[in-house]
Protein backbone atom coordinates (compact mmCIF):
# COMPACT_ATOMS: atom_id res chain seq x y z
CA UNK A 1 0.00 0.00 0.00
CA UNK A 2 2.83 2.36 0.85
CA UNK A 3 4.50 1.67 -2.50
CA UNK A 4 1.21 2.30 -4.31
CA UNK A 5 0.76 5.58 -2.49
CA UNK A 6 4.28 6.65 -3.36
CA UNK A 7 3.70 5.89 -7.04
CA UNK A 8 0.46 7.86 -7.02
CA UNK A 9 2.13 10.83 -5.44
CA UNK A 10 4.78 10.72 -8.16
CA UNK A 11 2.13 10.60 -10.88
CA UNK A 12 -0.12 13.43 -9.71
CA UNK A 13 2.25 15.39 -7.55
CA UNK A 14 2.34 19.15 -7.81
CA UNK A 15 6.11 18.96 -7.86
CA UNK A 16 6.33 21.42 -5.01
CA UNK A 17 9.35 19.90 -3.33
CA UNK A 18 12.01 19.70 -6.02
CA UNK A 19 15.74 20.00 -6.39
CA UNK A 20 17.02 18.87 -9.80
CA UNK A 21 15.19 16.88 -12.44
CA UNK A 22 11.95 15.00 -11.86
CA UNK A 23 11.85 14.10 -8.21
CA UNK A 24 8.93 13.90 -5.80
CA UNK A 25 8.85 14.27 -2.04
CA UNK A 26 6.54 12.61 0.40
CA UNK A 27 4.63 14.35 3.15
CA UNK A 28 7.60 14.08 5.49
CA UNK A 29 9.46 16.85 3.62
CA UNK A 30 10.50 19.77 5.78
CA UNK A 31 10.18 22.46 3.07
CA UNK A 32 8.19 25.47 4.18
CA UNK A 33 6.39 28.42 2.66
CA UNK A 34 7.35 31.63 4.47
CA UNK A 35 4.98 34.63 4.35
CA UNK A 36 5.21 38.11 5.86
CA UNK A 37 2.76 38.91 8.67
CA UNK A 38 -0.40 40.46 7.23
CA UNK A 39 0.56 39.36 3.74
CA UNK A 40 -1.12 37.12 1.18
CA UNK A 41 -0.08 34.13 -0.88
CA UNK A 42 -1.50 32.04 -3.74
CA UNK A 43 -0.60 28.37 -3.77
CA UNK A 44 -1.02 26.18 -6.91
CA UNK A 45 -2.24 22.59 -6.53
CA UNK A 46 -1.55 20.65 -9.75
CA UNK A 47 -3.37 17.43 -10.55
CA UNK A 48 -3.44 15.01 -13.47
CA UNK A 49 -5.89 15.86 -16.24
CA UNK A 50 -7.60 12.48 -15.72
CA UNK A 51 -8.85 13.79 -12.36
CA UNK A 52 -10.54 16.94 -13.62
CA UNK A 53 -14.01 15.63 -12.75
CA UNK A 54 -13.12 14.84 -9.15
CA UNK A 55 -13.88 17.29 -6.36
CA UNK A 56 -10.88 19.12 -4.92
CA UNK A 57 -10.49 20.69 -1.52
CA UNK A 58 -8.03 22.46 0.75
CA UNK A 59 -7.56 20.89 4.16
CA UNK A 60 -6.32 22.75 7.23
CA UNK A 61 -4.75 20.64 9.95
CA UNK A 62 -5.17 23.56 12.35
CA UNK A 63 -8.99 23.60 12.49
CA UNK A 64 -9.65 20.25 10.72
CA UNK A 65 -11.64 21.97 8.01
CA UNK A 66 -12.17 21.13 4.34
CA UNK A 67 -12.71 24.01 1.88
CA UNK A 68 -13.87 22.82 -1.53
CA UNK A 69 -12.97 24.47 -4.81
CA UNK A 70 -14.91 27.46 -6.13
CA UNK A 71 -15.40 28.75 -2.60
CA UNK A 72 -14.57 32.30 -1.57
CA UNK A 73 -14.47 33.43 2.03
CA UNK A 74 -13.18 36.57 3.73
CA UNK A 75 -9.52 35.50 3.84
CA UNK A 76 -9.58 32.31 1.80
CA UNK A 77 -10.41 31.44 -1.83
CA UNK A 78 -10.16 28.02 -3.45
CA UNK A 79 -10.66 28.12 -7.23
CA UNK A 80 -10.43 25.26 -9.73
CA UNK A 81 -8.84 25.76 -13.18
CA UNK A 82 -9.60 22.50 -15.04
CA UNK A 83 -8.21 23.85 -18.33
CA UNK A 84 -4.82 24.10 -16.57
CA UNK A 85 -5.24 20.95 -14.45
CA UNK A 86 -4.74 22.81 -11.18
CA UNK A 87 -6.63 24.61 -8.45
CA UNK A 88 -5.33 27.61 -6.54
CA UNK A 89 -5.60 28.49 -2.88
CA UNK A 90 -5.32 32.15 -1.91
CA UNK A 91 -4.75 32.99 1.77
CA UNK A 92 -5.04 36.64 2.83
CA UNK A 93 -4.14 38.66 5.92
CA UNK A 94 -1.99 35.88 7.31
CA UNK A 95 -1.21 35.99 11.03
CA UNK A 96 0.65 33.82 13.52
CA UNK A 97 -2.49 31.76 14.14
CA UNK A 98 -2.26 30.48 10.57
CA UNK A 99 1.06 28.74 11.16
CA UNK A 100 0.67 25.04 10.49
CA UNK A 101 0.31 22.26 7.95
CA UNK A 102 -2.09 22.28 5.00
CA UNK A 103 -2.98 19.76 2.29
CA UNK A 104 -4.31 19.71 -1.26
CA UNK A 105 -6.70 16.77 -1.72
CA UNK A 106 -8.69 15.03 -4.45
CA UNK A 107 -11.92 13.60 -3.09
CA UNK A 108 -11.97 9.80 -3.09
CA UNK A 109 -8.17 9.55 -2.96
CA UNK A 110 -6.39 8.25 0.14
CA UNK A 111 -3.32 10.47 -0.21
CA UNK A 112 -2.89 14.19 -0.61
CA UNK A 113 -1.54 15.86 -3.74
CA UNK A 114 1.01 17.55 -1.53
CA UNK A 115 1.62 18.69 1.99
CA UNK A 116 2.51 22.29 2.81
CA UNK A 117 3.98 23.87 5.94
CA UNK A 118 3.10 27.58 6.28
CA UNK A 119 5.23 29.91 8.41
CA UNK A 120 4.08 33.49 9.00
CA UNK A 121 7.06 35.70 9.95
CA UNK A 122 7.75 39.41 10.39
CA UNK A 123 10.89 38.91 8.30
CA UNK A 124 10.32 35.88 6.00
CA UNK A 125 13.19 33.47 5.41
CA UNK A 126 12.49 33.71 1.66
CA UNK A 127 10.38 36.35 -0.09
CA UNK A 128 9.95 37.93 -3.54
CA UNK A 129 9.45 41.50 -4.75
CA UNK A 130 6.36 40.47 -6.69
CA UNK A 131 4.47 37.18 -6.73
CA UNK A 132 3.33 37.83 -10.30
CA UNK A 133 5.50 38.74 -13.31
CA UNK A 134 4.79 38.98 -17.02
CA UNK A 135 6.74 39.18 -20.27
CA UNK A 136 6.25 38.81 -24.00
CA UNK A 137 7.26 35.99 -26.28
CA UNK A 138 10.96 36.19 -27.10
CA UNK A 139 11.55 38.70 -24.30
CA UNK A 140 13.10 38.49 -20.83
CA UNK A 141 11.89 38.63 -17.24
CA UNK A 142 13.77 39.15 -13.99
CA UNK A 143 12.71 37.99 -10.54
CA UNK A 144 14.45 39.09 -7.36
CA UNK A 145 14.29 36.72 -4.41
CA UNK A 146 15.35 37.71 -0.88
CA UNK A 147 16.61 35.45 1.88
CA UNK A 148 17.49 35.94 5.53
CA UNK A 149 21.06 35.82 6.84
CA UNK A 150 20.59 32.26 8.07
CA UNK A 151 20.25 31.10 4.44
CA UNK A 152 23.33 32.88 3.09
CA UNK A 153 25.26 29.68 2.43
CA UNK A 154 22.36 27.50 1.25
CA UNK A 155 21.69 26.44 -2.34
CA UNK A 156 19.53 28.92 -4.28
CA UNK A 157 17.08 27.50 -6.85
CA UNK A 158 14.39 28.51 -9.34
CA UNK A 159 11.89 25.67 -9.79
CA UNK A 160 8.84 25.04 -11.94
CA UNK A 161 5.81 23.20 -10.60
CA UNK A 162 4.46 21.79 -13.85
CA UNK A 163 7.40 19.80 -15.15
CA UNK A 164 9.12 19.37 -11.79
CA UNK A 165 12.40 20.92 -12.91
CA UNK A 166 14.76 23.17 -10.97
CA UNK A 167 17.68 25.40 -11.91
CA UNK A 168 20.44 25.69 -9.33
CA UNK A 169 22.53 28.71 -8.58
CA UNK A 170 26.13 27.97 -9.52
CA UNK A 171 29.21 29.51 -7.97
CA UNK A 172 30.11 30.91 -11.42
CA UNK A 173 26.91 32.95 -11.38
CA UNK A 174 25.15 31.10 -14.22
CA UNK A 175 22.74 28.19 -14.23
CA UNK A 176 22.86 24.85 -16.05
CA UNK A 177 20.52 26.24 -18.72
CA UNK A 178 21.51 29.19 -20.92
CA UNK A 179 17.91 30.52 -20.90
CA UNK A 180 17.83 30.73 -17.08
CA UNK A 181 20.51 32.48 -15.07
CA UNK A 182 20.69 32.76 -11.28
CA UNK A 183 23.02 35.25 -9.70
CA UNK A 184 23.49 35.44 -5.93
CA UNK A 185 24.82 38.68 -4.47
CA UNK A 186 26.15 36.63 -1.53
CA UNK A 187 24.43 38.89 0.96
CA UNK A 188 20.62 38.93 1.02
CA UNK A 189 19.18 38.27 -2.44
CA UNK A 190 19.56 36.39 -5.69
CA UNK A 191 18.17 37.27 -9.12
CA UNK A 192 16.62 34.92 -11.64
CA UNK A 193 16.83 35.99 -15.30
CA UNK A 194 14.82 34.12 -17.92
CA UNK A 195 15.59 35.00 -21.55
CA UNK A 196 13.99 34.03 -24.87
CA UNK A 197 10.59 33.46 -23.29
CA UNK A 198 8.13 31.07 -24.90
CA UNK A 199 4.37 30.86 -24.44
CA UNK A 200 4.83 27.45 -22.84
CA UNK A 201 6.94 29.08 -20.10
CA UNK A 202 3.76 30.50 -18.54
CA UNK A 203 2.93 28.93 -15.21
CA UNK A 204 3.92 28.67 -11.56
CA UNK A 205 7.50 28.75 -10.23
CA UNK A 206 9.12 29.28 -6.86
CA UNK A 207 12.32 30.72 -5.43
CA UNK A 208 13.99 28.61 -2.78
CA UNK A 209 16.94 28.94 -0.43
CA UNK A 210 17.54 25.76 1.50
CA UNK A 211 14.13 24.44 2.59
CA UNK A 212 12.37 27.84 2.49
CA UNK A 213 10.51 28.95 -0.64
CA UNK A 214 8.01 31.42 -2.09
CA UNK A 215 5.81 30.99 -5.21
CA UNK A 216 5.81 33.23 -8.32
CA UNK A 217 3.41 33.17 -11.27
CA UNK A 218 4.75 33.93 -14.76
CA UNK A 219 2.56 35.06 -17.69
CA UNK A 220 3.99 35.12 -21.23
CA UNK A 221 1.96 37.00 -23.86
CA UNK A 222 2.10 37.41 -27.64
CA UNK A 223 3.17 41.03 -27.47
CA UNK A 224 5.42 40.83 -30.53
CA UNK A 225 2.71 39.22 -32.62
CA UNK A 226 0.37 42.07 -31.64
CA UNK A 227 3.03 44.56 -32.68
CA UNK A 228 3.31 42.89 -36.09
CA UNK A 229 -0.47 43.02 -36.42
CA UNK A 230 -0.52 46.73 -35.65
CA UNK A 231 2.25 47.29 -38.20
CA UNK A 232 0.33 45.37 -40.84
CA UNK A 233 -2.82 47.35 -40.11
CA UNK A 234 -0.82 50.58 -40.44
CA UNK A 235 0.61 49.50 -43.80
CA UNK A 236 -2.87 48.51 -45.00
CA UNK A 237 -4.21 51.90 -43.91
CA UNK A 238 -1.44 53.64 -45.87
CA UNK A 239 -2.21 51.56 -48.97
CA UNK A 240 -5.89 52.39 -48.70
CA UNK A 241 -5.12 56.10 -48.41
CA UNK A 242 -2.83 55.90 -51.46
CA UNK A 243 -5.52 54.10 -53.44
CA UNK A 244 -8.10 56.74 -52.49
CA UNK A 245 -5.72 59.49 -53.54
CA UNK A 246 -5.12 57.85 -56.94
CA UNK A 247 -8.86 57.42 -57.51
CA UNK A 248 -9.48 61.07 -56.69
CA UNK A 249 -6.65 62.10 -59.02
CA UNK A 250 -8.10 60.03 -61.86
CA UNK A 251 -11.52 61.55 -61.27
CA UNK A 252 -10.04 65.04 -61.38
CA UNK A 253 -8.26 64.21 -64.66
CA UNK A 254 -11.61 63.31 -66.21
CA UNK A 255 -12.95 66.78 -65.32
CA UNK A 256 -9.80 68.54 -66.54
CA UNK A 257 -11.01 69.19 -70.18
CA UNK A 258 -14.10 70.95 -68.80
CA UNK A 259 -12.40 73.03 -66.15
CA UNK A 260 -9.55 74.35 -68.33
CA UNK A 261 -11.65 76.53 -70.71
CA UNK A 262 -13.82 77.80 -67.87
CA UNK A 263 -10.77 78.71 -65.80
CA UNK A 264 -9.13 80.48 -68.80
CA UNK A 265 -12.26 82.56 -69.46
CA UNK A 266 -12.54 83.60 -65.83
CA UNK A 267 -8.86 84.56 -65.77
CA UNK A 268 -9.20 86.70 -68.94
CA UNK A 269 -12.26 88.46 -67.52
CA UNK A 270 -10.39 89.30 -64.35
CA UNK A 271 -7.48 90.72 -66.38
CA UNK A 272 -9.79 92.95 -68.47
CA UNK A 273 -11.58 94.27 -65.42
CA UNK A 274 -8.22 95.02 -63.81
CA UNK A 275 -6.91 96.93 -66.87
CA UNK A 276 -10.11 98.96 -67.22
CA UNK A 277 -10.04 99.90 -63.54
CA UNK A 278 -6.38 100.94 -63.71
CA UNK A 279 -6.86 103.14 -66.80
CA UNK A 280 -9.96 104.76 -65.34
CA UNK A 281 -8.02 105.74 -62.25
CA UNK A 282 -5.10 107.16 -64.35
CA UNK A 283 -7.22 109.38 -66.77
CA UNK A 284 -6.29 113.19 -66.81
CA UNK A 285 -8.73 115.60 -65.26
CA UNK A 286 -10.12 118.14 -67.83
CA UNK A 287 -12.41 121.18 -67.26
CA UNK A 288 -15.21 121.64 -69.73
CA UNK A 289 -16.16 125.26 -70.92
CA UNK A 290 -19.51 126.45 -69.82
CA UNK A 291 -21.60 128.73 -72.03
CA UNK A 292 -24.61 130.54 -70.79
CA UNK A 293 -26.97 132.88 -72.63
CA UNK A 294 -29.10 135.41 -70.81
CA UNK A 295 -31.58 138.24 -72.15
CA UNK A 296 -30.32 138.20 -75.76
CA UNK A 297 -26.77 139.05 -74.72
CA UNK A 298 -23.85 136.80 -75.20
CA UNK A 299 -21.74 136.47 -72.11
CA UNK A 300 -18.60 134.48 -72.73
CA UNK A 301 -16.98 133.28 -69.57
CA UNK A 302 -13.60 131.72 -70.05
CA UNK A 303 -12.10 129.49 -67.39
CA UNK A 304 -8.54 128.60 -67.62
CA UNK A 305 -6.61 125.91 -65.89
CA UNK A 306 -5.80 126.58 -62.27
CA UNK A 307 -2.10 126.98 -62.99
CA UNK A 308 -2.60 129.67 -65.68
CA UNK A 309 -3.53 133.37 -65.00
CA UNK A 310 -7.26 133.77 -65.09
CA UNK A 311 -8.71 136.90 -66.90
CA UNK A 312 -12.40 137.59 -66.76
CA UNK A 313 -13.62 139.63 -69.86
CA UNK A 314 -17.10 140.98 -70.44
CA UNK A 315 -17.96 142.05 -74.03
CA UNK A 316 -21.11 144.08 -74.75
CA UNK A 317 -22.00 144.00 -78.44
CA UNK A 318 -24.34 147.00 -78.89
CA UNK A 319 -24.51 147.25 -82.72
CA UNK A 320 -23.07 144.27 -84.46
CA UNK A 321 -24.72 145.05 -87.87
CA UNK A 322 -23.23 148.55 -88.34
CA UNK A 323 -19.72 148.06 -89.73
CA UNK A 324 -19.08 151.79 -90.28
CA UNK A 325 -19.15 152.58 -86.65
CA UNK A 326 -16.48 151.82 -84.28
CA UNK A 327 -17.52 150.03 -81.18
CA UNK A 328 -16.22 151.18 -77.89
CA UNK A 329 -15.97 148.30 -75.44
CA UNK A 330 -15.32 148.64 -71.79
CA UNK A 331 -13.35 145.71 -70.42
CA UNK A 332 -12.61 145.01 -66.86
CA UNK A 333 -9.51 142.99 -66.22
CA UNK A 334 -8.94 141.52 -62.83
CA UNK A 335 -5.47 140.50 -61.90
CA UNK A 336 -5.26 136.90 -60.76
CA UNK A 337 -2.67 136.12 -58.09
CA UNK A 338 0.25 134.26 -59.55
CA UNK A 339 0.07 136.06 -62.93
CA UNK A 340 3.32 137.64 -64.17
CA UNK A 341 1.47 140.62 -65.73
CA UNK A 342 1.35 143.69 -63.55
CA UNK A 343 -2.15 145.10 -63.19
CA UNK A 344 -2.65 148.72 -64.22
CA UNK A 345 -3.17 151.45 -61.71
CA UNK A 346 -6.74 151.77 -62.79
CA UNK A 347 -8.88 148.76 -62.92
CA UNK A 348 -10.64 150.09 -66.12
CA UNK A 349 -9.19 149.57 -69.63
CA UNK A 350 -10.68 151.25 -72.67
CA UNK A 351 -10.42 149.38 -75.89
CA UNK A 352 -11.85 149.73 -79.38
CA UNK A 353 -13.10 146.65 -81.17
CA UNK A 354 -13.75 146.72 -84.90
CA UNK A 355 -16.48 144.75 -86.51
CA UNK A 356 -15.48 141.70 -88.58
Amino acid sequence: MAAFAKMKIFYISVGFWLIIGVECYSGSSNHSLTIRTGGSVTIPCHYDKNYRQLKKFWYSEIDRKNTYTNTTEENLSVIDHPDQSLFTVTMRNLQGKHNGTYYCFLEGQTTEIYKLLVKVQSAPDVSVVSSSVSGHEGGDISVQCFYSSGYKNTVKQWCRYKDQSCYKEMRTGTSQNSSVQIRDDGNSSFTVLMTGLRLTDSGWYFCSAGEALNPVHLTVTKAKADTVKVTNETELHKKNNTSDFINKLQKNNELLPVWLPVSAALLLLLILVGVFTWRWRQRPKQDQPQIKERNGSTNDTIYSKPEDPVIYSTINDENPNDASKAITTYSTIDHVPGSEAKPPESGTVYSTVASH
